[in-house]
């Protein structure tokens, strides 16, 4: 088959802790292994001691991790991080979001990130652009954002990684507009964009108003993650968006978001992205399921193994009719890892 009529190829992934209420490796894992999935996004685990965030991990639950997905035939596709959600000032506005001096959070959060991306052998990382302080314009922080995500890049860069900057609500990067400008100042090959309709639908952008936000963001995507919103609880977009109030994600098939459209655009882009992704040491191009469809909030969501699997389903018919081509384990897997 030609390289022109070859379809764009994608990875499947997701974030694992959304199919259990629980956060147990074993829900996890089983549920993606049993979807075909053979890559995840590691953010929330429970070793039996209580769930924790990935940055909280120690040497040795790092190695119960990687044990536990090794039986199950996964890998990660990146380090869900939330490294990027905590304030730009130290200023009391309201919100209950931290303040870390930035030459402590290099030296420590960032520092641990990097170090978590190796240990689970992926090369992104997913991140953030800032809380400005509530009820500021975001366009008043852009340069002392740049300058800090222009340090973080750099510092992934240095260790062979690449770090992705997710769109979303209340930061500085809140919609698909400023991001681009962001990723047009920092101008590092080691800082990419992640695109996420339903974060910008969430706000109460117009669908299309989301296809013009993912044409702002597409010279500096690296990946998408995948849901969708029926309606945004905020009228109109701007201001501050109460994110604890947000309910009503559902499956990439049946929202606002307008995927079919977006997909189709990204179509076109995909050979070449998935070369400059690979020159960088990273597989290909991921789809990153993400669908909150039993509620979501600022740190994760919940979708349970049901809600994944509808979810991914959902995404499978969507790329079957916009042709991307795309693999869910099947019988010849099998065999592989057995041998024979």
């Amino acid at each position: 088959m030609s390289l022109k009529t070859r379809k764009p190829q994608v990875i499947l992934t997701g974030f694992a802790d959304e199919c259990s209420n629980e956060k147990t490796l074993v829900e996890q894992f089983s549920t993606f292994a049993a979807l075909g999935l053979q890559y995840y996004s590691i953010r929330f685990v429970n070793l039996g001691d209580g769930v924790k965030n990935v940055m909280k991990l120690t040497l040795d639950e790092i190695q119960k991790v990687r044990e536990v997905q090794s039986d199950f035939g996964l890998n990660v596709s990146s380090i869900g991080s939330p490294i990027g959600k905590v304030k730009l000032k130290d200023i009391e506005d309201g919100s209950k979001n931290a303040y870390i001096p930035f030459n402590e959070y290099m030296e420590k959060d960032v520092r641990k990130v990097c170090d978590l991306a190796h240990q689970f052998e992926t090369k992104l990382i997913r991140g953030f652009s800032f809380y400005h302080p509530r009820g500021t314009d975001p366009r008043d922080s852009l340069s002392q954002v740049v300058d800090q995500l222009g340090q973080i890049a750099e510092a992934c860069h240095r260790s062979d990684l690449t770090f992705g900057l997710e769109v979303e609500a209340n930061l500085v990067g809140q919609n698909g507009w400023l991001l681009a400008e962001i990723f047009r100042q920092v101008n590092h090959p080691a800082m990419l964009l992640i695109f996420d309709a339903a974060n910008l639908i969430v706000q109460g952008y117009t669908t299309a108003e989301v296809y013009e936000q993912y044409e702002a963001m597409k010279p500096g995507l690296g990946w998408l993650h995948i849901k969708d919103y029926v309606k945004s609880i905020q009228p109109s977009p701007g201001g501050h968006f109460d994110e604890d109030m947000m309910a009503g994600f559902i499956p990439c098939d049946a929202g606002y978001a307008g995927h079919e459209a977006i997909l189709r655009d990204f179509a076109k882009i995909a050979p070449s992205l998935r070369e400059k992704l690979k020159s960088r040491g990273i597989p290909g191009i991921f789809l990153d399921l993400e669908p909150h469809v039993k509620g979501g909030g600022q740190f994760g969501g919940y979708s349970g193994s049901d809600g994944l699997g509808v979810a991914l389903r959902a995404l499978c018919r969507v790329l079957d009719y916009t042709g991307f081509e795309y693999h869910l384990r099947d019988f010849d897997d099998i065999r592989a890892e057995r041998g024979f």
